[in-house]
């Protein structure tokens, strides 16, 4: 378009999220504008570009394709803010993207309208936005700003700060999809309408299981009160990209460059289509990088017995002779019922992913049948449980598997306490340690995701689950679930893809299965009959699904 220079060109025309990298010469950048460009007119902004400016939505939100101009055209719509006077409606106006780069390009713009739009000076400062915590610690942000007469400023800030709700205006979230904890940042940002104040959320797509993707779902549901707007590269080639890309560079256009420009940058995609569509055409990849689709991973799965149990932080603090009764009476009504419905002719197996706060510890109880399906009948999760009273529930339910064949833990961390009692009182022979390493998700993590799209390894239904094998991810070569990745459970609590590592290593265990053992032994728990819990001491989200 005409309001972007002539740009560095690059052997690929896929496109990067490195700041520092070049882009395909045949896209335009938009770095750096022309002096005399006046976006007011005719046929400088495209119809995208416009009705995006046009919508008076308190909040909007825009999933774009890459190169679509909705920034530059958001830049514009922030100098006529900050420049009218409060009467006309002007305010503050914050900028906030996911690099500094994108700060310095969107002030620059912002400079550049002052000038020929509101005939202001457009001076760039830079300064340092100090940003204040909760918890009362600050840090300072490198910031850009421009002044303008009206009183008003846009500031451009490098990083996301934690005190957003301070910020009184017009706040844009560039890239949403890329910052972290995006859900969290749009929760404190809602506090701005109170005094008129308005929300823009700008980002190409980051995966299907991403905050700004789920923002959007719920937008579109009807639960969050915003405007989607949907802008893909091809909206952007329709509406004249291309057409303005050659008017600057002195060619002659013709409909069919569109066609052709279009073909050439789809083309150096190859066979990576869940990237091309995630990156043009504003699709969110199911499985951009993915190891199992959602299709995959909802056909391996079939009706099962999941139970959760979570405990208050209280709990821990009670006598330990009060705790193990307890959790006593838990087990004898929530779990052994379920313990009792699995088959007696199949061997059955476990793995057990360790958590003490913060995420699940997963008990994935996994029978093998003669045909070598595995099936996954039990599920159990225990939130926020006393090392001690995962200890007796693990001690508890390990007797009552069917042709017990050998479990495995993760002595990963603090989980190396509960591995360890474990193989001590079931032996080494039954019960193996591990460390989930590298090496460790390098063996075993193909394997189990090619079980599971195979349906050979059969997963509990349950939603939840579902979406913790979606976070399996490749990571370099590795197959995991990357660090940062984090998804809200049915619970409201946060989840790491809990039961998938769970899953992962009972898969494990049943390639690794032991000689078949009874275990003899008398409960080392103590029952207290008529021994009631306080209330509110857990809550059990328990959901049977046999059908």
């Amino acid at each position: 378009m005409t309001s972007q220079a002539d740009i560095d060109r690059d052997t690929s025309p896929v496109m990067t999220r490195d700041p520092r990298a070049s882009l395909p010469g045949d896209l335009p950048r938009g770095a750096d504008i022309p002096d005399d460009l006046d976006p007011l007119a005719d046929g400088v902004l495209m119809r995208h570009q416009a009705d995006w400016i046009a919508d008076p939505a308190d909040i909007k939100i825009c999933a774009k394709g890459r190169r679509t101009g909705i920034t530059f055209a958001e830049s514009f719509d922030a100098t006529l803010i900050a420049a009218a006077k409060r009467s006309a409606g002007g305010q503050n106006y914050f900028y906030i993207g996911d690099t500094k780069d994108k700060g310095r390009e969107f002030i620059g713009y912002i400079s550049h309208f002052a000038k020929i739009v509101a005939k202001d000076l457009g001076e760039i400062e830079e300064f340092l936005f100090e940003d204040q915590a909760e918890d009362g610690t600050t840090r300072q942000i490198a910031a850009y700003r421009v002044r303008f007469a009206s009183g008003f400023r846009v500031e451009a800030l490098s990083s996301r700060p934690e005190n957003i709700r301070g910020l009184q205006g017009v706040v844009c979230i560039d890239e949403a999809a890329f910052h972290r904890d995006v859900r969290s940042v749009l929760d404190a940002v809602t506090a701005l309408l109170i005094w008129g104040g308005k929300i823009r959320i700008i980002s190409s797509h980051n995966g299907m299981l991403n905050p700004f993707n789920e923002m959007i779902r719920e937008a579109e549901s009807g639960k969050l009160p915003a405007s989607v707007h949907t802008v893909t590269f091809h909206d952007a080639v329709v509406n004249g990209l291309f057409r303005r890309v050659y008017l600057m560079k002195g060619k002659t256009w013709s409909p069919e460059v569109d066609e052709r420009e279009e073909a050439k940058i789809r083309a150096a995609y190859g066979a990576r289509r869940a990237a091309m569509r995630q990156e043009l055409d504003a699709v969110p990849a199911d499985a951009a990088g993915a190891a199992l689709t959602r299709v995959q991973i909802e056909a391996a799965m079939e009706p099962s017995t999941v139970i959760r149990l979570h405990f208050d932080d209280d709990f821990k603090h009670l006598p330990a002779e009060y705790r193990k009764a307890y959790v006593t009476g838990l087990f004898r009504r929530e779990v052994e019922p379920a313990l009792r419905l699995l088959k007696p002719g199949d061997r059955h197996v476990f793995g057990f992913d360790f958590a003490r706060s913060g995420d699940a510890s997963v008990n994935w109880i996994m029978a093998v049948e003669q045909t070598t399906t595995r099936r996954s009948p039990l599920v159990v999760e225990l939130r926020n449980c006393p090392f001690d009273q995962q200890r007796e529930m693990l001690f508890m339910m390990v007797p009552m598997l069917p042709r017990f064949s050998g479990g495995k833990l993760d002595a990963t961390g603090n989980g190396a306490y509960l591995a360890e009692v474990t193989a001590q009182r079931f032996g080494a022979h039954l019960i193996e340690e591990i460390k989930l390493s590298e090496e460790w998700y390098r063996t075993h993590a193909p394997r189990y995701v090619d079980a599971v799209a195979e349906r050979s390894c059969r997963l509990a239904q349950d939603e939840d689950i579902v979406q913790d094998h979606q976070g399996l991810q490749y990571v370099g070569r590795i197959i995991k679930i990357p660090d940062d990745h984090r998804t809200k459970g049915s619970d409201g609590l946060d989840r790491h893809g809990d039961a998938a590592i769970a899953g992962m290593i009972a898969y494990a265990a049943s390639e690794d299965m032991r000689i078949e053992t009874k275990i003899e032994t008398p409960s080392t728990m103590a029952e207290v009959d008529g021994q009631q819990a306080p209330a509110g001491m857990y809550r059990d989200t328990r959901r049977a699904l046999w059908g």
